[in-house]
């Protein structure tokens, strides 16, 4: 289990990557890789190409990055979920809540 993130070369975009379990276990390592870079972030790619499990502190911290990120006006885009993942987020309602491609 392994949290990186990068930013875009204009400091606009910040792109999070969660590799295997995405748990209370990476709680702390979420939180840095969003709020190292500071407020200027505009967007954020959440990228689940290598998550293969995300439980209900998971969605607790996809909301804390939500609000952290300006709430209703926040832009999130989670991609790259498996279909377990997707039903999960279907499920929880965040289609709602957030951009899940």
């Amino acid at each position: 289990m392994s949290i990186s993130s990068s930013l875009s070369t204009d400091g606009q975009e910040l792109q999070i990557n969660i590799e295997g379990r995405f748990d209370f276990n990476v709680h702390s390592s979420f939180r840095r890789a969003y709020e190292e870079p500071g407020n200027e972030v505009g967007s954020y790619i959440v990228d689940m190409t290598a998550a293969s499990y995300l439980d209900s502190s998971a969605l607790g911290m996809l909301l804390l990055l939500r609000d952290y990120a300006g709430g209703d006006s926040a832009s999130i885009t989670i991609v790259h979920c498996n279909d377990d993942i997707k039903k999960i987020f279907a499920i929880s309602n965040f289609e709602q809540l957030f951009d899940i491609k």
